[in-house]
């Protein structure tokens, strides 16, 4: 039989571990007044890697409540924020209609309907005085051929090959443009943003517009972008702004033997019971940039998308953002090559202040990736 014998009323397995816990105490208190303890001890801890959240897990519960506290209020500014880019995109709609009647009078101007006057072509370019006085020079000399040259000089109508030489000159887009794609983009006249109504989800429609060809019967293409504007629930400090979420092509009505999506390849096929070979004709799917008015669908159903369709719906959202904030609001200077040059030398810009920021933070960073657009 166990002896569970008492002192005063206190058992005296009790009195043994108090006894135990001084001990300890005492102990304690003399290893860490020892110099040579508290200095290994705070090398140790000087060798751990100070992270953010290493810091964050050393502070007091107090601390971390208070933190937390501060994570509600971003939350709200996320939700705030959101609100704002809404009504950022009512302005835009408001000043799309601004613009709309400049942008109509360009296509006029683009496909010949119009003829500008006087006032309207008129352009005083940066270099004018050295083009005038070139222009003086050449006159004295060649004048009589000029004049001969003018009466022979062609006056096509419009700007031909508009919307064309854009696609030729940017190239995110002529990389998807093939040479059985060009016929056709020749006779794309106009290309127009229309923002979503007040009070419908936020979405933008790219328009397409041709004249009567031999390709296909639609006379408007169009792909919309849906967009969202709200904190992701999940993850509600990743929000930056408005994202492309999905977009929705159209049907390309094609004229018999005309569509470019689509090729026909011969495949011989043998008969397991006879032996037989037959040829088989079939349509298997073809590169074209119109492919870009049947995109592929984000995943809706929670499952993730393989590597490549996340890189193609990436792609896709980028090219929209580019239409919409670039190509059509500034559309002749893309024509003219001017726009390229501004990118470029933006770009390039960038490009030297990340390398320099680089230098500061790590030398030996590696390049960095290119970004992906987000997707839900």
């Amino acid at each position: 039989m166990a002896d569970h014998s008492f002192s005063d009323g206190v058992p005296s397995d009790s009195v043994e571990a108090a006894k135990n816990a001084s001990n300890t105490e005492k102990l304690t208190d003399q290893v860490m007044q020892n110099p040579r303890v508290l200095a290994a001890l705070q090398e140790r801890l000087d060798s751990v890697p100070h992270t953010p959240s290493s810091y964050i897990e050393t502070l007091p519960k107090a601390v971390k409540r208070r933190i937390n506290a501060l994570k509600q209020l971003q939350v709200r500014c996320a939700h705030i924020e959101a609100k704002f880019y809404e009504e950022v995109h009512d302005l835009e709609r408001k000043y799309a209609a601004l613009y709309q009647p400049l942008f109509d009078k360009r296509r006029e101007f683009i496909t010949g309907d119009v003829e500008p006057t006087d006032a309207e072509s008129e352009w005083h370019s940066e270099n004018e005085e050295e083009e005038k006085l070139a222009g003086d020079m050449k006159n004295k000399v060649v004048i009589t051929e000029k004049e001969a040259a003018t009466a022979e000089e062609p006056n096509p109508k419009g700007i031909p090959e508009f919307w064309f030489t854009i696609f030729r000159n940017v190239d995110m887009l002529s990389e998807l443009v093939q040479e059985y794609d060009e016929p056709i983009l020749k006779h794309l006249q106009d290309i127009k943003v229309k923002f979503s109504d007040p009070g419908q989800p936020m979405s933008f429609v790219l328009e397409f517009h041709f004249e009567p060809n031999d390709y296909f019967t639609n006379s408007v293409l169009t792909k919309t972008y849906k967009m969202k504007s709200e904190p992701d629930k999940a993850d509600p400090f990743s929000f930056e702004g408005p994202e492309i979420v999905d977009c929705d092509g159209c049907t390309i009505d094609w004229k018999k033997g005309k569509n470019v999506t689509v090729k026909t390849i011969k495949k011989k096929q043998k008969h397991k019971g006879r032996g037989t070979v037959r040829t088989i004709t079939k349509q298997v799917p073809n590169e074209s940039f119109f492919n870009f008015f049947n995109p592929l669908k984000a995943s809706g159903d929670g499952e993730s998308l393989d590597e490549d369709s996340e890189f193609t719906l990436a792609s896709d959202f980028e090219i929209g953002h580019f239409f919409r904030e670039r190509i059509v609001p500034r559309a002749v200077l893309y024509f003219t090559g001017e726009a390229i040059e501004d990118d470029d030398n933006e770009l390039e810009g960038d490009e030297e202040g990340e390398d320099e920021d680089d230098a500061e933070i790590n030398p030996k960073k590696e390049p960095s990736q290119p970004a992906e657009c987000k997707q839900q």
